[in-house]
């Protein structure tokens, strides 16, 4: 049985004797796999030597690496208002706490003094609503955000630098700047027909008077446009799309080169300069620059790379009508400080001021309140703000008609921001709620500082322009300028110091 199951199986298999298993491959097998395996080796080695030597240029040494791409930017830190009242404690300077508390909500804005200070009170007068809403007034405060040393050797530094009128825009060659802007009728019409129903009410042209000579214009003043033009034959203050389309627009241009404009007529009526705060400034402009750091928590590359200081002086009767410290920022505009590095062309163009720092710098014996017409009103609706020939923006009738007003002590610092957060730890849109304006000053003189924070809601442009900053300002350093810095900053705002 045993030989027949031998002879099922079949015969063996060859193999080595002593019955030891074959191996997987055979000796030359291996020996030939070796020789491929070192000719491919060889082969890789060479191609990657020969991208290497051809990289460079012949005899000369190989090219550098590109560089590493740019880090992402860092989110903007912000400060919680969680309230109106609420204090939260800051060290701004060593050893000294000093009180955040909390103003408003809408615009989010902060006031700071020490903290051993007598807190502000409140008074409410009316209930909060649209147009009329919520009327704050703080009566007194204490603060030591400066001290009354650096703030009297601000007002001397500006002094020394020499101060120049604040102009809105130009007064004079008004009508020939006015021809240049290819517009048509219809489309001014539009422009100011904010709701659309086909006729011009006053308080719809009102809202857009900053488009004039610079003149403030009042209720009284567009009737008096109207009656000088012939534009209102029936005299009900209102023009109807056909009493638009009868008219002629140069003979408005025409009435608007002719008036006169005094200082109390302007939209600004004050005097103003710039000091520099970067490396090599005084050391207590650097100190400033450094308690701003500390104060908004922002990155001291987008702090040191901002406008400088600006400081204002307002004589008796100066005044500065509600408006915003920034404009909105839409995919077709740009910001005035990295419009220089982006190298893109863009319509328009706006300062891009993410924060405002303001400091006043003296005790003003009358009037000269910061206002804030529509702080935490529940809505916003901009021609809401004129109601019954009264505008909430003018600063020199209706100061006590607007929700919230600072009064001016001296060493005193309020800050806010002038845009949202985009929920994602950058710049959002504009908030409308930061309208503001310096009311008239009645006795004595007003002296304030500015410190603004400028951030391009772009971050590529924002990340860009601080790169193309330190290189300007490292070279400069290499080549022994006095100042590093400077003039890199002075060329990259040079454009915004008059655009509001």
């Amino acid at each position: 049985m045993a030989a027949a199951e031998a002879r099922a199986e079949g015969p063996p298999l060859p193999g080595p004797p002593g019955g030891r298993p074959r191996p997987v491959c055979s000796r030359p097998y291996f020996l030939v796999l070796m020789v491929f395996a070192h000719l491919y080796v060889l082969n890789v080695l060479g191609l990657l030597l020969f991208v290497h030597l051809s990289a460079g240029e012949p005899g000369g040494p190989p090219a550098a690496p590109p560089p590493p791409p740019p880090p992402p930017a860092r989110a903007l830190p912000r400060l919680e208002g969680i309230k109106v009242g609420h204090t939260q404690r800051v060290e701004l300077v060593p050893g000294r706490a000093h009180a955040v508390r909390t103003l408003s909500l809408k615009p989010l804005l902060f006031a700071g003094w020490e903290s051993s200070s007598r807190s502000s009170r409140y008074r409410n007068t009316r209930p909060c609503g649209v147009g009329w809403a919520c009327s704050w007034r703080i009566s007194s405060e204490i603060p030591d955000f400066l001290t009354e040393e650096e703030c009297k050797l601000i007002v001397h530094l500006a002094k020394l630098k020499g101060l120049q009128k604040s102009q809105i825009l130009p007064t004079e060659d008004y009508e020939e700047a006015m021809e240049m802007i290819e517009i048509s009728q219809m489309d001014i019409f539009n422009l100011l027909d904010h709701n659309q129903d086909g006729q011009l009410q006053l308080k719809e042209v009102l809202t857009h008077t900053r488009l004039g000579n610079g003149r403030w214009m009042t209720p009284e003043n567009i009737r008096e446009m109207y009656t000088a033009v012939k534009a209102d034959p029936d005299g009900n203050g209102v023009l109807s799309l056909e009493e638009f389309k009868q008219l002629n627009i140069r003979d408005f241009h025409k009435y608007m080169g002719s008036q006169k404009v005094k200082m109390s007529d302007l939209v600004r009526n004050s005097q103003h300069t710039w000091l520099y705060q970067g490396e090599g400034a005084h050391r207590v402009m650097r100190a400033i620059r450094q308690r701003v750091m500390r104060l908004t928590r922002l990155p001291p590359e987008i702090v040191e790379h901002s406008e400088p200081l600006q400081v204002v002086r307002y004589d008796q009767g100066g005044h500065y009508h509600a408006h915003m410290d920034s404009g909105p920022v839409f995919p077709e505009t740009a910001c005035s400080h990295t419009k220089l590095v982006a190298n893109e062309s863009a319509p328009f163009e706006t300062s891009c001021r993410y924060v405002t720092v303001l400091f006043y710098l003296n005790n003003v014996t009358g009037g000269g309140e910061t206002v804030f017409p529509i702080a935490d009103n529940r809505t916003y609706e901009e021609t809401s703000l004129i109601q019954n020939d009264i505008d909430l923006r003018d600063t020199r009738k209706n100061c006590d008609k607007g929700n919230l007003r600072v009064k001016p002590q001296q060493g005193t610092a309020v800050f806010w921001y002038n845009y949202l957060s985009d929920g994602e730890g950058w710049v959002g849109e504009l908030d409308d709620f930061a309208l503001h304006g310096g009311c008239l000053v009645t006795q004595g003189t007003k002296w304030i500082a500015n410190n603004w924070i400028n951030v391009d809601p772009n971050r590529r442009r924002q990340q860009q322009f601080q790169q193309e900053m330190e290189r300007f300002a490292g070279a400069e350093a290499g080549a022994g300028a006095g100042a590093p810095g400077e003039w890199t900053v002075d060329k990259a705002y040079s454009g915004v110091h008059l655009e509001l």
